[in-house]
């Protein structure tokens, strides 16, 4: 399950510490195509000696794990010297995980469960700390319109240089819009794009969906109007900066 790069890359490297399969798949997948050379250790008892042998830049590491767990693998690596930056994922919310998790050396502390992008997020603060960067996507995989900002491949939305935080399915409604920027798009479009369902005339899951994007951007007078309501038929995103 490890991540394959060229010879020469000079993408930082990361190692995944976690023993659920399908989380651990979609995690590599998402974090390699974001700029990221990923590996994945699912034995939390080889852990140690897989970092040691690896030299990653970087550690992502779950707490519930078979053999050794995370707050363990934590501390024999701090007790050994190492300076890795270390994420640490846990399902258990609680604030003693949270506080014994940065005693014992960790830098970031994310609670499942948690969507990729979130976790992309903290990885490039900690490498940022670190004095390392984060090889952005391509020019073709993000959308400006003045001072908004729309990231496809990491899924993050800047208004003025600041994140906006948006849901999985605001951001696809968002995305949407910016894409077909200029043209309307009706209630049935949205809906058979984003969830392949015809509009039957009630459904308001659009409309709701628009409304808390209005409000997070910042979009709900006259004159900073974004995406414009067309009444009886649906919706457009105006490409006219703010």
């Amino acid at each position: 399950m490890d991540g394959a790069v060229a010879a020469g890359d000079a993408r930082p490297r990361v190692l995944l510490v976690e023993d659920d399969e399908r989380l651990a798949a979609l995690v590599l997948d998402y974090l390699s195509k974001n700029g990221l050379e990923v590996y994945c250790e699912p034995n939390g008892e080889a852990a140690v000696d897989r970092t040691s042998a690896l030299q990653p830049d970087l550690l992502v590491l779950d707490v519930m794990l078979p053999g050794k767990d995370g707050f363990s693998i934590c501390r024999e690596l701090r007790s050994r010297g190492a300076t890795i930056p270390i994420v640490i994922l846990t399902a258990r919310d609680e604030d003693f995980d949270r506080v014994l998790g940065l005693e014992l050396g960790a830098d970031e502390f994310i609670p499942k469960p948690f969507q990729p992008r979130v976790l992309l997020a903290h990885i490039r603060a900690v490498l940022r700390r670190a004095g390392m960067s984060v090889r952005g996507p391509g020019p073709g995989d993000a959308l400006a319109f003045g001072r908004l900002e729309i990231d496809t491949a990491s899924r993050e939305v800047r208004l003025a240089g600041k994140p906006v935080d948006l849901t999985t399915s605001e951001f696809d409604v968002l995305l949407l819009l910016a894409r077909h920027a200029g043209k309307v798009l009706s209630r049935n479009d949205i809906l058979q794009s984003l969830r392949s369902l015809d509009y039957d005339g009630s459904d308001r899951s659009v409309d709701c969906r628009i409304y808390r994007l209005r409000r997070k951007l910042g979009d709900l007078s006259a004159s900073t109007e974004r995406i414009k309501t067309i009444r009886s038929v649906g919706y457009l995103f105006s490409p006219t900066p703010w």
